[in-house]
Order: structure tokens, then C-alpha cells, then sequence
């Protein structure tokens, strides 16, 4: 049996929020149903089902609670976020032709694509139907907000992912957009709806923040050194997918005009060829790059548990706290 210290922080809290947890995948269950088109329930199932950790919508009813929130409505917003969340996912498979997510075969290649956006668009609905449950006015801001700045992100990655002179800022604003945008807007909500301090609602942004660029570098960096079992991804995915994630945005920084002619072949142009990846691979290790972005990753997590210093003394707290370590764990 796992003791307490060894357990995952997300598995910790799950079995802390367990009643909440359940009152949201209930709801969620509930609000996925479709009277007139059975394939949103199927499509929604195959991913809502697929086992995922339910971080996001786990982090705004950990906000809530820990701010001292007793209300229903935090239910509804952890809800909302998951299905954000999920219709983003819906979109994302189809825009990166992607045939598998969480080890599983993904919607688009399940169904086909017209189903995955109009599904995902679906669920974007639902999501505003729910969050205007909570009659909030800057909970509706914040979540309307976020959702902007997400397409805004994909949207900035379609021009910027190929480019080679796209510099950390622009990977940046990209990682803000569709990554983090949703982890902070689920932290800041949860403190919202409970009624919070402004300083904490803030600090409780900015964890999200800190914690959504530690997730999506971490992820980044995994591309050129996970294990695939653990990640469900192949190594050099982002490569062959030509996306320009920070470890390469480092190295083409680094590099001789030698090699930014091989990352212009293989990155813009598209022109890949066998053994492409391991020489991508060996100019990385060669500017130490995969290192660079790696303490990137842990100084953002650091930022993450620097900004719950303002928030009360709660169990939730600490968790949200490990969670921080456990995000860079993988890297560490």
C-alpha cells in the first residue's frame, strides 16, 4: 500500500477534494449528454473517459477550498475548465494531425475531423453555460478571457512553430497561451468564487501561471529525453512535427551558419532525412541546451511555490506546493 510521503501529490489531492471530484465528473457525465446528436457523448467519452489526471478542474476546486470556499459553484467552474480543457485537446489533434494522445488512438483518427471540431465546439458552449450558472460576473471574465487567449496562443504557434526567428519571448507568449492561460485561470477562479483577498486571488493567478510554463516546458524537454512508455509520445515528436520548442530555439541560437542551414532544412522547410533526428539530437547536447531549458523549467516551479507564500496555511497549500516539485519531478 503506498504510504502518504510516497503517493503522487495530484493522487493526494484527489483523495482529499474525492467528494468535489466526484460531484464534478457527475456533472461533467451530465452536461456532456447530447438529446439530439449521440456522437458528442461518444466523442466526449473517449477523452473524458481516457484516464487523465483532471488536473486543471482539480486545481480550481483546491483554490476554492483552500480559501474557504463552501459554496456549489466551484463544482461548476472545475466543470468548466475540463471541458475547456477538452475541447482544446479536440481541436489541438486535429490541427497537429495527431493519431494518438494518452496512449490512445485520438477522436480525429477514431471518428474524423469534422467531428473533433464540431464536438470541441460544442463543449466551448457548455462551458459558457456553465460558468454563467455561477451568476459571477469576473468569474465569466476571467474564464472568457482565458479562452481567448488560448485560440490566441494556437493561433500564434501556427506562424511561429516553423520559423527560426522565433526567439524565447514569442515561446513564451506561446506557452502563456495554451498552456498556462488555462492553469491560471482554474487557480484564480477557485479564489474568485470563494470571495478571496485580492492578493490572494493574484497569488493564486500567478501559481497557475508559473506552474503552466513548468508543465509545458517539462513536456517540451521530454520530446528530446523521455521514455516513451511514460510520456505516450515518441522521442523527437515536436521534431519531426517541426515544432520549435525551447531547446532548439536555444541551440539555433548558439549555432554556426553550419547549423542553422540543418535547422532551416529540417525545421521551415520540412526536408527531413534519415538520421535528421539524432544529429538534432547531438547539437542540443552539444550547446547544452537540454540543461538550459531544464533549469528553466525548475526556476519556474520555484516561482510557482514562491507565490503561494501569500495564501493561507492549508494541507491544500503544501499540495499545490508538491505538485510544484512533482511537475519538474520527471526532469530533476
Amino acid at each position: 500500500m503506498t504510504s502518504e510521503n510516497t503517493q503522487k501529490p495530484h493522487d493526494r489531492m484527489a483523495a482529499y477534494l474525492n467528494a468535489d471530484m466526484t460531484a464534478v465528473n457527475d456533472l461533467i457525465r451530465d452536461r456532456m449528454a447530447s438529446e439530439h446528436a449521440p456522437r458528442i457523448p461518444e466523442v466526449t467519452a473517449h477523452l473524458v473517459e481516457a484516464g487523465g489526471k483532471r488536473l486543471r478542474p482539480m486545481l480550481t476546486l483546491a483554490a476554492a477550498r483552500l480559501c474557504g470556499y463552501d459554496g456549489p459553484y466551484h463544482v461548476h467552474l472545475a466543470a468548466t475548465v475540463e471541458f475547456i480543457h477538452t475541447a482544446t485537446l479536440l481541436h489541438d489533434d486535429v490541427v497537429d494531425e495527431s493519431a494518438q494522445r494518452r496512449g490512445r488512438p485520438t477522436a480525429n483518427l477514431l471518428w474524423d475531423n469534422k467531428s473533433s471540431v464540431l464536438v470541441g465546439d460544442y463543449l466551448f458552449a457548455r462551458s459558457f453555460q456553465l460558468m454563467t450558472e455561477t451568476n459571477n460576473m469576473r468569474v465569466l471574465a476571467i474564464l472568457a478571457n482565458a479562452s481567448a487567449t488560448i485560440a490566441e496562443g494556437e493561433v500564434l504557434q501556427l506562424t511561429a512553430a516553423q520559423n527560426l526567428a522565433t526567439d524565447q519571448g514569442i515561446y513564451l507568449q506561446v506557452v502563456r497561451g495554451k498552456t498556462a492561460a488555462l492553469f491560471s485561470a482554474a487557480t484564480q477562479v477557485g479564489g474568485v468564487i470563494a470571495t478571496a483577498p485580492d492578493a490572494q486571488v493574484q497569488a493564486l493567478f500567478d501559481y497557475g501561471d508559473a506552474l503552466g510554463i513548468a508543465f509545458q516546458i517539462v513536456d517540451d524537454l521530454l520530446d528530446y529525453q523521455g521514455d516513451p512508455n511514460a510520456t505516450g509520445k515518441n522521442i523527437g515528436d515536436d521534431f519531426r512535427e517541426r515544432k520549435l520548442t525551447l531547446p532548439v530555439i536555444k541551440a539555433i541560437a548558439k549555432g554556426d551558419a553550419a547549423e542553422r542551414d540543418f535547422w532551416t532544412r529540417t525545421i521551415e522547410k520540412g526536408k527531413q532525412e534519415e538520421g535528421d533526428l539524432e544529429h538534432a539530437l547531438s547539437l542540443l547536447n552539444a550547446h547544452g541546451t537540454l540543461d538550459e531549458t531544464k533549469a528553466e523549467a525548475l526556476a519556474w516551479a520555484e516561482q510557482a511555490k514562491t507565490a503561494l507564500n501569500t495564501l493561507p496555511d492549508h494541507e491544500l497549500t503544501q499540495m499545490l506546493r508538491d505538485l510544484a516539485d512533482y511537475v519538474v519531478a520527471r526532469i530533476s
